[in-house]
């Protein structure tokens, strides 16, 4: 199967246009064996949230429908965010992590998430109408090309979704751009630990299940260093394995990636 960039991008549009309607089958978070697989079950969603690090307190002051149960992490625990910041979270989905962030910076604070899926965004516009959170924002814009200032933000958040990108030099190089200097990554995502054979990185599948377009440790880190990034720390969650395992039908995906958290500053 052909993976260029335009046919990885179309698919995963597709894909996740389907998750935001309730209508996907498989994806990140989600067991494509199950026939209800990421069709709005609530506690279902609520679990796997758990699993990825959220606090029930989190859960519990989210609109309903903003947690679709898709990440592989809460970048959110990790990003060290404060009163009067400026967030972009790269790839937001429904939401979930910008209800978040924008509770902890507060009024005099901002949040910014970016999604090239129209049908998120809608979702994330009208979760945002059931909070009346007014420092959130919602834009559709692809993560390699970010439609906004450069230099105007203080923190990147995102989850599980670089991974998904054919083109993660640009997307680490707008990330640099439009932060302010001193600005940090904040990212969960899932890496692969060893070589990933081309068979797994060719199936347009995978992709859309957060697998295929992950890269290995040592590459992610030369990549960010290559852009400009310092104090760069990835720290893997070996047991993190397990549940990507039910990410797809392909069981051996868990021998070749985990999630992680991934920090770095702009100096």
């Amino acid at each position: 199967m052909e993976t260029n960039e335009s046919n990885i991008k179309n698919s995963i549009q597709r894909h996740y246009a389907r998750a935001a309607t309730g209508k996907v089958t498989s994806g990140c978070g989600c067991n494509p064996a199950s026939p209800t697989c990421c069709e709005s079950d609530d506690s279902a969603n609520e679990s796997l949230s758990l699993l990825m690090g959220y606090s029930k307190a989190e859960i519990e002051v989210l609109p309903e429908g903003a947690d679709l149960g898709l990440g592989c992490g809460n970048p959110g625990a990790i990003a060290a965010l404060q009163p009067g910041e400026t967030v972009f979270d790269l790839g937001s989905g429904a939401g979930i992590d910008c209800f978040l962030a924008a509770r902890k910076v507060g009024a005099s604070g901002h949040v910014i998430g970016f999604d090239m899926t129209p049908e998120m965004i809608f979702k994330a516009r009208s979760n945002a109408l059931k909070v009346g959170l007014e420092n959130v924002e919602f834009r559709l814009g692809e993560i390699e090309r970010l439609p906004v200032e450069s230099g105007s933000g203080d923190v990147i958040i995102s989850n599980c979704v670089i991974n998904l990108s054919p083109d993660k030099p640009a997307v680490f190089r707008e990330a640099f751009r439009v932060l302010k200097s001193g600005g940090r990554l904040a990212i969960a995502d899932v890496v692969a630990t060893r070589k990933v054979p081309e068979e797994i990185r060719a199936d347009a599948g995978l992709w859309s299940s957060c697998a295929a377009g992950a890269m290995e440790i040592n590459e992610l880190k030369s990549l960010l260093q290559l852009v400009g990034f310092s104090e760069i720390r990835i720290d893997t969650k070996p047991e993190s394995s397990e549940l990507i395992k039910e990410w797809t039908t392909n069981s051996e995906i868990s021998n070749y990636f985990v999630s992680a958290n991934i920090e770095a500053i702009k100096a």
